[in-house]
């Protein structure tokens, strides 16, 4: 499976911090960029984004038609049956993607995951099989299978956002994802929103504020 080179937007001087950042089901590494201008991150804070791109694979619930995806949907029930292999294919290229970060010097408790619907499940998954200090990571719009291994012991600090109408991940699949991340110990910030599945401007100042807060941090407690 071959995914695409990512795309990266520097900060003006030297880059200190990194977000991670996964787009959905169909989408590319762009699809986010546009939100850059809205989230007002200080050029000397020194972050850097890097939007990664899904390889392009036939997806099942789409009539088998080839779209960027992070794996495989195989029906409506986002739950019912589950691309494991998919999902922890997408997690190491993610992890590897981490490991290149801290390579160009970044400190990996400097290094933020995000994504949004699939992205959000990788994101997520790559977090909960990791041992490296990670800031964080921010869930938008997602779910977490339980069929994923995830052998993590390491706390992660979760901004978890999701649309009351959602009508492509059910707000329920989320509330359920938060309570099992809860019960495994990790701190989740909580926010839904009268939306479908997308993003709202007020969701755009609460990450913001998350993220600010978990990069100025000075030990990431």
């Amino acid at each position: 499976m071959e995914y695409p080179p990512c795309v990266e937007i520097d900060p003006p001087g030297p880059a200190r911090c990194s977000v991670i950042w996964l787009h959905g089901l169909g989408a590319d590494g762009n699809d986010f960029l546009p939100l850059l201008p809205q989230l007002r991150i200080p050029g000397e804070l020194g972050l850097r984004f890097v939007f990664p791109n899904a390889p392009r694979q036939p997806v099942t619930v789409n009539n088998g038609y080839v779209m960027p995806a992070w794996y495989d949907i195989h029906g409506m029930d986002l739950l019912a049956r589950i691309d494991v292999d998919g999902i922890l294919r997408s997690t190491d290229y993610l992890l590897k993607l981490v490991d290149e970060e801290t390579d160009r010097g970044i400190p990996p408790e400097n290094i933020l995951l995000a994504g949004f619907s699939q992205g959000g499940v990788i994101a997520l998954a790559a977090a909960l099989r990791s041992d490296q200090p990670l800031a964080g990571v921010m869930a938008l719009s997602t779910y977490l299978p339980r069929a994923l291994p995830l052998d993590s012991t390491v706390p992660r600090h979760i901004f978890q956002a999701h649309g009351r109408m959602d009508d492509v991940v059910p707000w329920q699949a989320a509330r359920d994802a938060r309570e099992r991340l809860k019960d495994m110990g990790h701190q989740v910030e909580w926010h839904e929103y009268d939306m479908a599945h997308s993003l709202c401007a007020e969701e755009v100042t609460d990450m913001r504020a998350w993220m600010m807060g978990r990069l100025l941090e000075p030990h990431h407690s």
